[in-house]
């Protein structure tokens, strides 16, 4: 049977005898949320596991930052590993005293001795272990806080999310109480003070998406498709530039969210190109694509964007369309969004099967020769045909959307 994994507690360093660094935290959090699971889902669709660190479970043997990262390894050499929910409070320091090396068994210090100076290192970060060889494992990490605003909040969630491959960030601070879900469409959900309210959307959230399927492409050694290449239409080229020069894609971490795309043929299909920027398009250009079945895709040269998968059902779904355009930009606050359909983002992650289909099933033709869905909390898709005035895709963007604004929220503070 499949397991789902809570860590918590906090962690030690040692730094001499009867000496050391620790970040306070007591599991509090990792029992609510093993309760909340077992209440939520089935039982025999999971087994879960609570396992807390020696300051929240004096049963532990989880006492350092080196005992939790064994402990980590092990459970992403275990198949049967497909959540884990990471709430353990690593100390994020060493010290050490004089230089003499750091252990639980280094030399004493005596009170009454001169004021020793300690000098302290960044501890390593140990949740980017758990997706660098498994993908498929669904992570759960919290990121905490200190009297930040919403936004610098926000934006520290999102920089541990990204930097680690998280499918959700809880992140809370501390002095503000205030709690938010940060996902991989850099947009934040149940924003609130109410822990219990965070935590029971965090299972929910979890449960739903976990489930979700992917197909990983196979990346082959292959030139880049230049941007103004002739097999990339006018059309699609201009309403893109357009797109660059007003804003829309907003860089973090030194790539851009969002995707773009032409169909070649029933199997071929040009993409923006994964964990870039696009606003250097001119120099990064497209990745071919071809796809010979629904869970077997080659990508020539680079990773497609994650959107790939929407792309794909897309064009399969509507055959009179062969262009999209996708960025995360909201919808103009003076429109009630009653001409724009709309599909909640909520139980999908970008680059999902589902995700895909829940975008399909959306689009409509809003303005003719133009269709579109709003991704609540995400951004539109907006498909059109190559044949198409590009001038009207623009003038349908501007109706509709902020692209100076991102939905979620500014991705600097």
């Amino acid at each position: 049977m499949k397991t789902i994994h809570i860590l918590g507690g906090g962690t030690f360093s040692h730094v001499r005898n009867h000496l050391a660094l620790a970040t306070p935290a007591f599991g509090k959090t990792a029992r609510t949320l093993t309760d909340m699971f077992r209440e939520a889902m089935d039982p025999f669709e999971y087994d879960v596991y609570c396992h807390l660190t020696k300051m929240a479970d004096h049963n532990s043997t989880l006492i350092t930052n080196e005992d939790v990262e064994r402990f980590v390894d092990a459970l992403v050499d275990d198949p049967d590993t497909k959540i884990i929910v990471f709430n353990v409070a690593l100390c994020d320091f060493n010290g050490s005293i004089d230089g003499v090396h750091s252990s639980k068994y280094a030399p004493r210090l005596h009170s009454r001795a001169l004021e020793p100076t300690i000098n302290l290192e960044m501890a390593d970060k140990l949740v980017k272990r758990i997706r660098k060889t498994r993908k498929d494992i669904f992570l759960v990490a919290f990121k905490t806080t200190c009297g930040a605003s919403e936004t610098e909040q926000y934006v520290a969630g999102l920089d541990l999310l990204k930097a680690n491959s998280c499918n959700l960030v809880l992140a809370n601070d501390t002095q503000t109480y205030r709690n938010m879900i940060i996902v991989p469409e850099e947009a934040k959900y149940c924003v609130t003070t109410n822990r219990n309210e965070v935590l029971s959307t965090l299972v929910d959230m979890t449960l739903k998406r976990s489930k979700l399927t992917f197909t990983r492409s196979t990346v082959i050694d292959s030139p880049s498709v230049d941007w103004n290449d002739p097999e990339v239409p006018e059309s699609l080229r201009t309403v893109v530039n357009y797109c660059i020069e007003q804003g829309a894609y907003k860089p973090f971490r030194g790539n851009t969210a969002g995707h773009f795309a032409v169909k070649v043929d029933d199997k071929t299909f040009l993409t923006s190109k994964r964990s870039t920027n696009f606003n250097e398009l001119d120099r990064i250009g497209l990745v071919k694509v071809v796809s010979s079945g629904p869970d077997e895709v080659i990508a020539y040269g680079a990773k497609p964007s994650v959107g790939g998968q929407s792309q794909r059902i897309i064009f399969a779904e509507h055959e009179d369309v062969d262009c999209i355009v996708h960025f995360h930009c909201p919808i103009h606050f003076t429109l009630d969004g009653m001409e724009m359909p709309v599909r909640k983002q909520y139980a999908y992650e970008c680059g999902s099967h589902e995700c895909g289909q829940n975008t399909s099933n959306g689009l409509r033709e809003v303005w003719h020769g133009i269709k579109a869905v709003f991704l609540d909390e995400h951004g539109p898709n907006i498909v059109f045909n190559r044949s198409i005035d590009p001038t009207r895709v623009i003038q349908f963007i501007n109706h509709f959307f902020d692209l100076s604004q991102k939905t979620g929220g500014p991705v600097h503070v």
